[in-house]
């Protein structure tokens, strides 16, 4: 999944949908491209990785969801979903966070990083919450993906070549037929003895397991 050196005749895109806390597999894309698309005309879809991520719990996959306010009307853009402060979620997710990782190697060293996104900081728009905590996680792993957001909605990709995982990349899916070139590196595992590896969780879980190395595992 190695990226491109700078320089290459040919410019790699990807097109992505905007995802909460996103998988490994999401990550693996921003590494290895040159340039990303982040759709944000769309229409948005419950139960897809645009306002979920999947973390490892004592018991095993753990799902959490960003609830989102409803719109006006079905077909509403990605761009204008807000998110909703129903059910005191922003605490509920960082018990679950805390719960299931802070017996990892790196979690207090990331701690202070992620801990503000669930206590001080407040975002109207799940998209924009989405993007700044890509963008964290991209600075922690340093990588510096060129990430641009769409202008328009296009169901055809513009005949350049662009990588389409706008759909390919969620959690009801298999990656392993959806994103074939996606092989997962195993890696360490708070749980790992009583779970067995659990492939393509969220970044976090690569993070607070791996710290600096994750980037070696993306590359892998």
């Amino acid at each position: 999944m190695g990226a491109l050196k700078e320089g290459a005749e040919h410019t790699r895109v990807v097109y992505l949908t905007t995802a909460y806390l996103a998988p490994v597999e999401y990550y693996a894309k921003l590494a290895s491209f040159d340039a990303v698309r982040l759709e944000q005309y769309d229409h948005y879809t419950k139960q897809t990785y645009r306002n979920r991520c999947v973390i490892a719990g004592p018991n095993g996959p753990l799902a959490l969801s960003v609830p989102t306010v409803k719109p006006a009307s079905e077909k509403c853009l990605m761009r204008d979903i807000r998110i909703s402060d129903h059910g005191n979620w922003r605490h509920l997710h960082w018990n679950a966070i805390e719960s299931a990782y802070n017996h990892t190697p790196f979690f207090e060293y990331y701690r202070d990083d992620f801990h503000p996104f669930y206590h001080e900081r407040r975002y109207d728009f799940l998209i924009d919450f989405n993007e700044a905590l890509r963008e964290l996680a991209c600075s922690l792993i340093d990588i510096h993906p060129k990430v641009e957001r769409t202008r328009a909605y296009h169901a055809e990709l513009p005949g350049d070549g662009a990588a389409d995982f706008r759909e390919a990349i969620h959690p009801k899916k298999d990656f392993r037929e959806a994103d074939p070139d996606f092989i997962p590196h195993p890696y360490y595992q708070v749980f790992g003895t009583k779970l067995g590896f659990l492939p393509n969780l969220s970044i976090v879980d690569l993070l607070f397991n791996m710290g600096p190395e994750s980037l070696l595992v993306l590359m892998e």
